[in-house]
């Protein structure tokens, strides 16, 4: 059963990324060109999001520890898809932060985190396989939705287009992870991976494998991993963020700027798919450190890039690192600290990594501003990368920590 469980969240997080993640510069357009708010003000409400969403991501983590995910999934598709519904009655600065806040919680409930800790206690053997292919649903969210977004709120404007959004939001999510999410393999009487329970008794209770909360957190591992995703998603956001202009403006070609972001983003799919299925081969935390170096390689590849062919072959080495990376967090949490308190170490992380896919845009913006191009930010990203490649090399083996637990 653990495959169904893989679709459902391909399809969650495909829904929940198309109208939400990537969704993201669309809304703020669209506020901007049809209420006449700044861009700076709806910049700074889009970090909001991503604020709101990591706090609330603790919140949602201790939720599904102890209660049945679909409802918490199921209660944030409502939330996100009521507000998202709304978008056409903003009117004010403080509704466009309301707005933003609100949404960032109900993303965090029906998104990345359920969907991973689902993954997670439903494989063990071959959970990098497992994740690869459910994450896939995040770049394909992008390649869909978004699109489709865009043009519905061209032809109906916001207030016009919004109800539709927030309705394909919920029943794209909602129907799918009542009907086909289960909490854990050990609730249909099975084992992870699809084995059957030695006892064979339906019905028992997951068991408690990994490492309590507390320690986790505390643990060398653990500090030094979120710097690794704190430091190279923020490197990563603020490349993607403002590859478009790059592109644009050292070319002087829109639509081959376009073509970079899907060239990327056809990289990022096939990335995802490779690594998965290397992963259960080598070491997690190498391969790791290998993704760090390619992508401080390509971002220093960008700051000098200039003619199409290389611009385009530079968007594509970046993609297979754009892939990999968000795949590669979750996978590292489950396999150090196990299952038993999943939820609340991966929450926890994904917290301090927010503040770091928060802050690269801006940083990437403030660094062109003073240095009059985009050569000086992609450097920026670049050592990012690095310093976060080095952490990742100090934190020390994965298996170490439930071995020391």
């Amino acid at each position: 059963y653990g495959w169904y469980i893989v679709f459902a969240a391909f399809v969650v997080m495909t829904v929940s990324a198309g109208f939400g993640f990537y969704n993201l510069s669309v809304y703020l357009e669209a506020f901007v060109d049809e209420r006449g708010f700044s861009v700076g003000y709806t910049s700074g409400a889009t970090a909001a999001f991503f604020v709101s969403s990591g706090v609330a991501g603790l919140g949602v983590g201790w939720l599904i520890e102890r209660y049945d995910p679909r409802w918490t999934i199921a209660g944030g598709a409502v939330l996100a898809g009521l507000v998202l519904s709304g978008a056409g009655w903003v009117n004010e600065l403080w509704q466009l932060y309301l707005f933003y806040v609100l949404f960032g919680v109900g993303y965090a409930a029906c998104a990345l985190l359920p969907c991973t800790t689902l993954v997670a206690r439903w494989f063990e053997k071959k959970r990098s396989v497992a994740l690869s292919v459910a994450s896939t649903g995040l770049s394909l969210g992008g390649i869909l939705l978004t699109p489709i977004s865009a043009e519905l709120i061209e032809r109906l404007g916001l207030g016009g287009a919004a109800p539709w959004l927030g309705a394909g939001l919920f029943f794209g999510i909602a129907p799918v992870a009542v009907l086909l999410f289960r909490p854990s393999p050990a609730s249909m009487g099975l084992a992870a991976d699809g084995d059957d329970v030695p006892d064979g008794s339906p019905g028992a209770e997951p068991s408690a494998n990994g490492v309590p909360y507390h320690i986790a957190v505390r643990s060398r591992f653990f500090v030094l991993a979120t710097i690794t995703f704190m430091t190279s998603m923020m490197a990563q956001v603020g490349s993607i963020a403002h590859q478009f202009s790059l592109v644009a403006g050292r070319a002087d070609d829109r639509d081959l700027a376009a073509l970079a972001v899907s060239v990327m983003a056809g990289f990022s799919i096939a990335g995802r798919l490779a690594g998965g299925w290397v992963l259960p081969h080598i070491s997690s935390r190498l391969f790791m450190g290998g993704l760090l170096i390619v992508q401080a390689i390509a971002l220093s590849l960008y700051a000098v890039a200039a003619t199409p062919t290389t611009l385009l072959m530079v968007a594509a080495l970046f993609g297979v690192t754009v892939g990999n990376l968000l795949m590669m967090q979750p996978l590292l949490v489950a396999e150090a600290f196990g299952t038993m308190a999943y939820a609340r170490i991966y929450s926890t992380s994904q917290l301090f990594t927010t503040f770091g896919v928060a802050s690269g845009p801006a940083a990437y913006g403030l660094i062109y501003e003073a240095a009059g191009g985009y050569a000086g930010s992609y450097l920026y990203g670049a050592a990012a990368s690095i310093i976060g490649l080095m952490a990742i090399l100090a934190a020390g083996p994965v298996e170490q920590e439930q071995q020391k637990a």
